[in-house]
C-alpha cells in the first residue's frame, strides 16, 4: 500500500453490512479504520427490526394469555407495563452494540465514534477536523425515514423514536400502508391503544401478494384496527393538552395522542461530500453502484440501504461479505438477488418469497396456483376465528415453484425453509412427494392439490 494512504479501507457507517464488511475485509489482512457517529450496529440492532421484534413478541402476549384460558390455564387478570419492556429491549439493544463493537476489535478494525464525510476520492474528514487517506472509501449509512412536508409535520414521531416512548399512547395513528405501519399498528393495538392506520393510497403492503394482504386487512379490521385509505394529510395542529388534531384531505380531523411517520425511507446520502466528489446519485439520493458495489468514482463503493437496490438486513450483509471477498480475498463475488425472501411482522405475521401471482400473470406464459385456507389447531382449542392462508405459485410449463406466500402463526419461520426450495427450483411434484410432518402448519405447504 502506498505511504500516501493510512488505510486499505475506511468505511463510514457502522451498522450490519458496514460492519460485515470491515470483519471480512481486516480478516483478508487489509488495513481497516470504521467511522460511526450514532452507535455501532446500525438501523436494524439500534432502532429498528432487532427491538421491534422483541415488541412484537411482547405483544403476542396479550392474546395468549386470553387463549391459555381455553387450555386449561387460570390466568389472572393482568396489566401491561410499558417500561419494563421498553427498558429490557433497549438494554438489549446495548448488550448488542458491545457485540458488535467487540466484532471490530477482535478484528483490529478501527474505530472512530464520529460523523465522517468524504473529502476526496482517497480522502474522508472527521468531524473533529482529522483527515485521512484511503485507498477504498465503503459508504454503508444506511436509510432515514421520510416525513412529509406537511404543516405541522414535526409533531409525529418517527421509527427512531418510537423505542423510546413514555408510555403507550391511548389513540395511536400510524401514517403509512407499508412493513413498518403495519408492524407497528398490531403492535400497539395488542397494547391497548386505539390505532388508526393513514394511507394516501389505496391500499397496503404494494408488492406483497393481494390474497395474502387482502386476509391481513380483514384480520386487522375484525380485531379493531381502523383504516383510512385514500387520505393524504394536510397538517396536524397541536393541542394545549398536547394531543394532536390531524386534518386530512376528504376525512374528518382525527384526534391523537401519537402520530407515528412510517411512509417509507430514503438513503442516508444529505451532508456526506458525495456530490463534492463526483459520485453519481438517483432518484431520493441513492448512490448508483454496479454490480460490485462500486460507484461512478472508482475509489467509492457504497452498500446497504443507502443504494436504495434491496432495504433489508440480511442483503446488506451480503453486500458486505461480496465487497469484502472480491476486493480484498481474491474471491469476486457479486450478490444474487433473485427470490430473497421477506416478512411482515403484523399480527399474524406475513412471509413471501418469489413471484406473486400478479408477477406470474405479467411473466409466465401460463401458471398454477394452490391455496391452503385454515383455522390453526391452536386457534381452533382458543376460539378464535382467525385463518392462515398459504399460497404456492407454479410454473404451468415446468411445474417448477416460482413464488411462495403465507400469512398465519410463525409464517416467517416456515418460509424460511420454503425458501430455500424456491431459490433451489424445485418443483411442485417434489413437493407433493415429501411425506407431510403432521400436526403442523407448515404441512399443508406439501397437501395442496
Amino acid at each position: 500500500m502506498p505511504a500516501t494512504y493510512d488505510y486499505d479501507l475506511f468505511v463510514i457507517g457502522g451498522g450490519s453490512g458496514g460492519v460485515r464488511a470491515s470483519r471480512v475485509a481486516a480478516a483478508h489482512g487489509a488495513r481497516v479504520a470504521l467511522a460511526e457517529e450514532f452507535r455501532l450496529g446500525g438501523t436494524c440492532v439500534i432502532r429498528g427490526c432487532v427491538p421491534k421484534k422483541l415488541l412484537v413478541y411482547g405483544a403476542h402476549f396479550a392474546e395468549d394469555l386470553q387463549d391459555a384460558r381455553r387450555f386449561g390455564w387460570e390466568v389472572p387478570a393482568c396489566k401491561f407495563e410499558w417500561k419494563t419492556l421498553r427498558d429490557n429491549v433497549l438494554a438489549e439493544v446495548d448488550r448488542l452494540e458491545g457485540i458488535y463493537g467487540g466484532i471490530l476489535e477482535n478484528n483490529n478494525v478501527e474505530v472512530f465514534d464520529q460523523r465522517a464525510t468524504i473529502t476526496g476520492a482517497n480522502e474522508v474528514t472527521l468531524a473533529d477536523g482529522t483527515k485521512i487517506k484511503a485507498a477504498t472509501i465503503l459508504v454503508a449509512t444506511g436509510s432515514w425515514p421520510m416525513v412529509p412536508d406537511v404543516p405541522g409535520a414535526e409533531h409525529g414521531i418517527t421509527s427512531n423514536e418510537v423505542f423510546h416512548l413514555d408510555e403507550i399512547p391511548q389513540r395511536a395513528v400510524i401514517a403509512g400502508g407499508g412493513y413498518i405501519a403495519n408492524e407497528f399498528a398490531g403492535i400497539f393495538h395488542e397494547f391497548g391503544s386505539k390505532v388508526t392506520l393513514v394511507n394516501r393510497g389505496d391500499r397496503i403492503l404494494r408488492g406483497y401478494d393481494e390474497q395474502i394482504r387482502d386476509r391481513l386487512l380483514q384480520i386487522s379490521l375484525t380485531k379493531g384496527i381502523n383504516f383510512l385509505f385514500n387520505a393524504p394529510f394536510e397538517r396536524i395542529d397541536k393541542k394545549e393538552d398536547g394531543s394532536l388534531l390531524l386534518h386530512l384531505a376528504g376525512q374528518d380531523p382525527v384526534e391523537a395522542d401519537m402520530l407515528l411517520w412510517a411512509v417509507g425511507r430514503n438513503p442516508n446520502t444529505a451532508g456526506l461530500g458525495l456530490d463534492k466528489v463526483g459520485v453519481e446519485l438517483g432518484k431520493n439520493g441513492a448512490i448508483l453502484v454496479d454490480e460490485d458495489n462500486q460507484s461512478s468514482v472508482p475509489s467509492i463503493y457504497a452498500i446497504g440501504d443507502v443504494t436504495d437496490r434491496v432495504q433489508l438486513t440480511p442483503v446488506a450483509i451480503r453486500e458486505g461479505q461480496a465487497f469484502a471477498d472480491s476486493l480484498f480475498g481474491n474471491k469476486p463475488t457479486r450478490v444474487d438477488y433473485q427470490n430473497i425472501p421477506s416478512a411482515v411482522f403484523s399480527h399474524p405475521p406475513i412471509a413471501g418469497v418469489g413471484m406473486t401471482e400478479s408477477q406470474a400473470r405479467d411473466k409466465l406464459g401460463s401458471y398454477k396456483t394452490y391455496t391452503a385456507d385454515f383455522r390453526p389447531m391452536k386457534n381452533v382449542l382458543a376460539g378464535r376465528n382467525e385463518r392462515a392462508l398459504y399460497k404456492m405459485i407454479v410454473d404451468e410449463g415446468t411445474g417448477q415453484v416460482v413464488g411462495l406466500h403465507m400469512i398465519g402463526p410463525d409464517a416467517p419461520e416456515i418460509l424460511q425453509a420454503g425458501a430455500i426450495a424456491v431459490k433451489a427450483g424445485l418443483t411442485k411434484a417434489q413437493f407433493d412427494d415429501t411425506i407431510a410432518l403432521h400436526p403442523t402448519m407448515s404441512e399443508e405447504l406439501v397437501l395442496m392439490r
